[in-house]
């Protein structure tokens, strides 16, 4: 089992909470922290986008991942990131990463998926904006891990629907839910993976806060895990 922080937008801007996340996910017990990385102008739309400026202040450039990337190693935790262009694709082969993330919102993008694949590394990719039945052709990928995920951000519980999920099927749950009810059914219920936004302070300015996991929280989580392993 294992639990992914997403840190994704939640540095707001800011190196030093950036960094102070990746050491909060490790001292609490993630394995893998996670990033966005995007040119802010080209994916997010100006009108009518309340989180404009924020998508663009967040915008994490080379050098910056680079300096992310050298912490995660420095402390022994995985380096890991969605990503949202080919140009960047290129940034996380020099760092050297181990897989890759492709977001709900890029699952129909061919051009991003088809590159990512001919790196031929493992991927994992959330479905959350994906309504066929049966999973997208993944070509080339050393392996992929499809994520149960539903696109809202927070997600009521009452909308989960985890005695649906196989978890045969999905490896893992992207949860974007308040609170860790529905990570736990999901561990519970098989899912290898978990996923979570992953905040120092859910009152902070942004839009994935609210429904991020604290550091305490990820600390119950792996505790959780830990017990739940034992159970089983």
């Amino acid at each position: 089992m294992e639990i992914i922080a997403e840190i994704g937008q939640n540095h707001n801007g800011d190196m030093g909470i950036a960094l102070e996340l990746i050491h909060a996910a490790k001292e609490n017990g993630a394995d893998a922290a996670k990033f966005q990385l995007y040119d802010a102008q080209s994916l997010f739309p100006k009108e009518n986008n309340e989180w404009y400026e924020y998508n663009c202040r967040t915008e994490l450039h080379r050098g910056q991942v680079q300096r992310l990337a050298e912490e995660c190693n420095k402390i022994g935790i995985e380096f890991l990131a969605s990503v949202f262009d080919t140009e960047r694709i290129s940034w996380l082969e020099e760092i050297g990463v181990k897989r890759y993330k492709i977001a709900s919102r890029s699952i129909l993008d061919t051009k991003l998926i088809r590159a990512v694949c001919r790196t031929g590394k493992p991927i994992i990719i959330s479905l959350g904006m994906w309504d066929k039945e049966s999973f997208p052709e993944m070509d080339g990928a050393a392996s992929v891990h499809f994520l149960y995920c539903i696109a809202k951000y927070p997600v009521p519980l009452e909308e989960v629907n985890l005695s649906r999920v196989n978890f045969q099927r999905y490896a893992g749950f992207s949860d974007h839910t308040v609170g860790l009810t529905a990570s736990m059914a999901a561990l519970s219920r098989g899912a290898g993976i978990i996923e979570k936004h992953f905040t120092l302070d859910k009152n902070m300015y942004g839009p994935d806060h609210v429904s991020s996991m604290t550091p305490s929280e990820l600390k119950q989580l792996d505790q959780f895990r830990r017990e739940l392993t034992l159970c089983l």
